[in-house]
């Protein structure tokens, strides 16, 4: 990013989040976006999705939020009342739920949707100056989007569909390519901040911090073997090089150590010298030693413990974090009650032209519809909170879809509240 011309090898892996393998591509649903740069000083990877912002602030909770997208342990089948009453307890997912339902929670194929970081990170120079950044990558294909019908059709006859379109893309010569944005933010901007710079849920306006381009990505090549160059590619927050460091955006620092235990369940204690997975722009040295799967030299006779007297490896000087002066009481704190809902209002009444507000609360109704009703009076009060127009055109869709809908059956084997959405009674628009 630093010299005009540069040219940095990449992998990249675009995903669904919620849905098991072989799921629809066309679920709503966000995107992985996640990159792994082979630079001269070791891989960085950036492992987002395609969505500015992410439902939760806290790291606890994220293992429960996994547990709500998942299938009923009970039934198997997908549970709008965990769902929702997950989202209804924490107000601060208000704001990603409206990205999730609106127009852009259907990408249009992979290659037709924005990339982001998500998280705030730290730049560092060669003077050991410090900012603040967000990471943004812009389809310059076009933003595009499906709707819900099409994507239903989809899901039916080409559920691989996304996967396709990427592939015959770079197939066939036409190799998209993203456009990178950095947002910067000072030390004294984000002491000032009227919002919590670390805070994932919340975008940072462009307004303050417009986007400042400093590179283009461009994907040309496909796979060779999927599984040996995709299936088996392990991202990590952690993986950084000299210059980009942590802020202490809460997710992000639990991130950095969650990762990795996951990789060696996944693909075993060695994943790091899988081809994909090897920094292969430069040298590595490392003390580590044996274990299954140990297919190189495996060290050779150097030492393999620190200090030594045998010219082992050692950190280099340019690899120390910069340092951060801290102050106060370590404690945990709750932070459910922040501005949840700031942001998210102004992308209902601002971001939204009347076409996708109709679509966005048509599309929350029809799934809502599934789950109880002091769950859904729960999460209709938060949209209200956020507009009151957007938690009334909720809850009047709410109402005709079961006003419309003919009884359901009593069953001991299915809870009434898991069965499926239903379609909401109005036109839909072509986007």
């Amino acid at each position: 990013m630093q010299d005009i011309g540069k040219r940095t090898p990449i992998a990249a892996r675009f995903s669904t989040v919620g849905g098991e393998s072989g799921s629809a591509d066309t679920a709503r649903d966000p995107r992985g976006f996640a990159l792994k740069f082979y630079t001269e000083e070791g891989n960085w990877d950036l492992v987002g999705n395609n969505t500015p912002i992410f439902f939760i602030r806290d790291p606890i909770l994220f293992p429960s939020f996994i547990h709500t997208q998942k299938r009923n342990p009970q039934t198997h089948c997908g549970d709008p009342d965990a769902f929702w009453d997950f989202i209804s307890l924490r107000p601060e997912t208000t704001h990603q739920v409206s990205f999730l339902f609106s127009d852009r929670g259907i990408p249009d194929g992979y290659r037709m949707m924005n990339g982001y970081g998500s998280h705030t990170f730290k730049n560092v120079n060669a003077a050991g100056e410090a900012v603040y950044v967000k990471y943004h990558f812009k389809t310059d294909q076009g933003i595009l989007n499906l709707d819900a019908c099409k994507a239903g059709l989809l899901a039916a006859s080409d559920p691989n569909y996304a996967i396709r379109d990427l592939y015959n893309a770079i197939a066939t010569g036409s190799p998209p390519s993203w456009t990178m944005y950095l947002q910067v933010m000072s030390f004294d901007q984000a002491k000032s901040s009227s919002f919590n710079p670390f805070d994932v849920t919340k975008v940072w306006p462009h307004s303050e911090y417009p986007l400042v381009e400093v590179g283009r990505m461009v994907l040309n090549r496909n796979p060779e073997s999927y599984f040996a160059e995709v299936e088996q590619l392990a991202f990590a927050p952690a993986h950084m090089v000299p210059g980009i460091e942590p802020s202490p955006d809460k997710m992000l620092q639990a991130r950095l150590f969650s990762y990795a235990d996951t990789h060696r369940h996944r693909l075993g204690a060695n994943y790091q010298a899988i081809p994909v997975n090897k920094p292969f722009n430069t040298k590595v040295r490392n003390y580590q030693r044996d274990g299954p799967m140990t297919v190189d030299a495996n060290g050779g006779g150097g030492a393999h413990y620190f200090p030594n007297s045998f010219n082992g490896p050692a950190a280099a000087p340019d690899a120390a974090w910069q340092p951060a002066g801290l102050s106060g009481d370590v404690d945990r704190a709750e932070t459910g009650d922040d501005d949840n809902f700031g942001q998210c209002g102004n992308f209902f009444r601002n971001v939204l032209d009347v076409g996708g507000r109709e679509r966005l609360t048509s599309s929350i109704a029809g799934h809502l519809s599934g789950a109880q009703a002091f769950i859904r009076n729960r999460a209709i009060s938060n949209f209200a909170a956020a507009d009151a127009t957007y938690g009334q055109m909720i809850a009047d869709k709410v109402e005709a879809i079961l006003s419309a809908a003919p009884p359901l059956p009593k069953s001991k084997a299915v809870p009434a509240a898991l069965s499926p959405p239903r379609a909401v009674p109005s036109a839909r628009s072509s986007l």
